[in-house]
């Protein structure tokens, strides 16, 4: 099954990861590379580059900047494939910037036949 792995973390705190953060970040990605699970991933650019869109009425409006104003940004995701949530929630535990109050939502991936 596919799971997907949101990463958040306080923006500016992740604009200021240092090099030994980044090594753990690589790391954690080249273990998931070896291991087969990652099907994609991507780093985000910051909630200033975001355009939000939502229906006014019957009028699209989009505006500038991410949805909701909150503590943790989405800084970008993993695509993984695990044999269950166990497995996922294990390697979201690996996730470097857990330990300093970043989260990861893990959300399984719908498949339609």
């Amino acid at each position: 099954m596919q799971y997907l792995l949101l990463l958040y973390d306080n923006e500016q705190r992740a604009e200021g990861y240092g090099d030994e953060e980044m090594a753990q970040w690589f790391a954690v990605t080249e273990e998931m590379e070896k291991a087969g699970v990652v099907r994609g991933g991507e780093a985000l650019q910051p909630t200033t580059t975001a355009t939000t869109l939502r229906m006014n009425g019957k009028t699209v409006v989009t505006m500038d900047g991410p949805f909701a104003e909150t503590k943790e940004q989405l800084g970008g995701f993993y695509l993984i494939e695990a044999n269950d949530i166990d497995e996922a929630v294990a390697w979201a535990k690996k996730m470097p910037h857990v330990p300093h109050g970043g989260s990861v939502e893990i959300r399984p991936v719908m498949k339609f036949d």
